[in-house]
């Protein structure tokens, strides 16, 4: 009987929930920080964490599809005045199910920055990792998608390209050009 009691006390004493979505971390007088879901107000240096629900983003990808964007995150570079190649490069991203992020180069220090990592400024431009490829080249493409290990075809939802943003809205860049394909020497 007295186990029962005990034991009930323990449930009964447990938190049913914590539904607690921020968190706090604090310094206090003595240097001392702590993390709590309420500062004190003699807290110093406080800064609010945000924690999240656990959920990752790319929860629903297959195993293979995310240690590959982790490993070989895929973005796509285009233009403003782009146009087909840079709509085959989406679509051919999409059917295949991978993962990216488009970086649009409409401004002067965005084309300097992509000329600095890439060694060029044409687009379509697509990063595989530490590895950029200039211009649309459907078999280079493929092959370096392989190589890192992409799935050759989308075993999920695939995903739905962004449409290309409206000519209106973007300023020309003086020095990008739609570049053309280079076939690789093999």
């Amino acid at each position: 009987m007295r186990q029962i009691v005990l034991l009930l006390t323990c449930l009964v004493a447990l938190p049913m929930g914590v539904d607690a979505d921020e968190l706090f971390r604090w310094v206090d007088e003595s240097g001392k920080v702590h993390y709590g879901d309420a500062p004190p107000a003699s807290a110093v240096e406080i800064e609010r964490k945000k924690l999240s629900n656990g959920v990752e983003q790319n929860e629903d990808l297959p195993y293979e599809t995310r240690r590959a964007q982790q490993n070989f995150p895929v973005t796509l570079y285009v233009g403003s005045d782009c146009g087909e190649p840079c709509n085959k490069a989406r679509s051919l991203l999409s059917k295949r199910g991978i993962p990216f992020s488009e970086k649009l180069l409409k401004y002067q220090e965005d084309i300097d920055a992509f000329r600095k990592l890439s060694g060029f400024t044409g687009v379509p431009a697509l990063s595989v990792g530490k590895n950029y490829l200039r211009g649309f080249l459907e078999s280079q493409w493929h092959s370096e998608l392989d190589i890192a290990g992409y799935p050759k075809t989308a075993t999920y939802r695939q995903r739905i390209a962004p449409p290309a943003p409206p000519e209106s809205e973007m300023p020309p860049a003086e020095e990008i050009q739609v570049a053309p394909a280079e076939p690789v020497a093999e």
